[in-house]
């Protein structure tokens, strides 16, 4: 279907679906590098009107991607809940984003949760194309999606954060000192995620029975996670290894996920192992899954209907999808990991974290986001506070940590466990109930309910210290 506007006296065409979305798009560097981006801001503006008009159940009859090419596009389509679709069946992507809106107002968050099994991704980026980064908090502050294995993660004035204790070299003193420091910064209550440096069957093992001995010897209500390539995990299951969680990044395309070494079949049976496990003791939510903005042009798995690049935000609300097919625990977009040529500076990177966090609430995931950034960007910490202040003001389930800001593994700049401190303090703020109340059964907590400063002869610390060294 040809769709045509005429602004300012020029006549402008979106001749299909693929290229509606792309052109509608706020500027990042990816669209650019791929070839699919407004020319203009007029462009932008032509393409967002035409947008606003498109009934949202034009999604449900064309696709960006096509059914018979991508298992991606089936599974959004073959699992459509029209029940849950039919409060806004009739309205147009600008009349979804007004009633949003409204019922974010009115504090009707039993109406925007559920939603989730009738939206498609399409739908909500097509929606968060047309809001402002205050909509983009609005909305997702008000969408409430919880979830549980040991903690609870997602629950209102709560903010979560998952310990990550990356080691260059995977030595166990070196992580097990991140775990320390970690800990007594209140920090891991969504979980304690490491990093592999290799994807070495045995070495995935030993990490995860180093967490599991922390966790089991001082009772942490959280969850451990390796996050090594799903067939070592799975490997790894048939050890008889402590798995809590199952973890994989996951795409919005067929062939991303085939660049990523995984099916949609698979992750089904590494699910299933994990389950059968039983670990849980508030829960069974048992998968994580990471993504990230221009993971699919990356791979060179970004092409749509007719071979015509599909914008990069699309497509990360399509991983979502794929996500939400497996119930997990926890879904974290790595904001700004992937580098300058998918989002240039700090204003793409903001941007691209609220966005990401609105879609995945809406779509029914517990959205965390690494709030984080290559050294050869145009970002700054004083760009990661304002992104992490805000998701914390948008309801953010978790956000992740690791020591001093810098990961010395993976080679970036993240948050460090002090700020999410700084932003459960800021925004009053707490962490999953059942880790606050081991913080407090562990001295960690001073009267107000803040995580204390320690001495190093402190009781707490001491038995920290003493699973540190044994």
């Amino acid at each position: 279907m040809r769709r045509t506007v005429t602004l300012g006296g020029h006549t402008y065409e979106f001749p299909t679906l693929v290229e509606l979305m792309a052109k509608a798009t706020p500027p990042r560097s990816g669209d650019v590098l791929a070839g699919c981006a407004a020319g203009s801001a007029a462009e932008r503006v032509a393409a967002q009107t035409v947008l606003a008009d498109l009934p949202l159940a034009t999604f449900l009859d064309e696709q960006v991607v096509g059914y018979d090419e991508d298992d991606v596009t089936r599974l959004i389509l073959d699992t459509h809940d029209a029940a849950a679709f039919a409060p806004v069946a009739s309205l147009t992507v600008g009349e979804f984003r007004d009633r949003l809106l409204a019922w974010t107002a009115a504090g009707d968050e039993a109406a925007l949760s559920a939603l989730a099994p009738g939206l498609t991704p399409e739908m909500v980026a097509a929606t968060s194309k047309l809001m402002r980064n205050a909509d983009l908090v609005a909305v997702g502050r008000r969408t409430r999606v919880v979830t549980a294995l040991r903690s609870t993660i997602g629950l209102p004035g709560r903010l979560a954060s998952r310990l990550q204790p990356n080691h260059p070299t995977d030595d166990p003193v070196g992580v097990t000192a991140s775990i320390l420091d970690g800990l007594l910064h209140g920090s891991g209550d969504a979980v304690i995620g490491i990093n592999p440096a290799t994807d070495s069957p045995a070495r995935t093992v030993a990490l995860l029975e180093l967490v599991d001995a922390v966790i089991t010897r001082y009772e942490i209500p959280t969850q451990s996670c390796v996050l090594a390539h799903v067939t070592t995990t799975l490997r790894a299951l048939e050890q008889g290894a402590p798995v809590d969680l199952v973890f994989q990044s996951v795409a919005g395309t067929q062939g991303a996920n085939r660049g990523f070494g995984v099916t949609l079949g698979l992750l089904a049976e590494a699910r299933a192992g994990a389950l059968e496990l039983g670990r849980g003791t508030v829960g069974d939510n048992v998968t994580y899954f990471e993504t990230g903005q221009g993971s699919a042009l990356s791979a060179g798995a970004h092409l749509g209907i007719g071979g015509r690049p599909v914008d990069q935000q699309t497509l990360e609300a399509r991983a979502y999808a794929v996500a939400r097919h497996f119930d997990p625990l926890l879904v974290n977009t790595v904001v700004g990991f992937i580098g300058p040529e998918y989002l240039y500076d700090g204003k793409q990177v903001l941007r691209a974290g609220l966005e990401d966090h609105f879609c995945g609430k809406l779509l029914g995931l517990p959205m965390g986001v690494d709030v984080c950034y290559t050294n050869h960007a145009e970002v700054d910490e004083d760009d990661t506070d304002s992104l992490m202040l805000l998701l914390g003001a948008a309801g953010c389930s978790f956000l992740i940590a690791v020591p001093g800001a810098d990961d010395v593994m993976l080679h970036y700049q993240s948050l460090a466990f002090s700020d999410v401190l700084t932003a459960r303090s800021v925004l009053g703020l707490r962490p999953a109930p059942e880790f606050e109340a081991w913080l407090a059964r562990m001295d960690l907590l001073d009267d107000g309910g803040r995580v204390r400063e320690l001495a190093p002869d402190a009781p707490a610390a001491r038995a920290l210290l003493a699973a540190a060294s044994s």
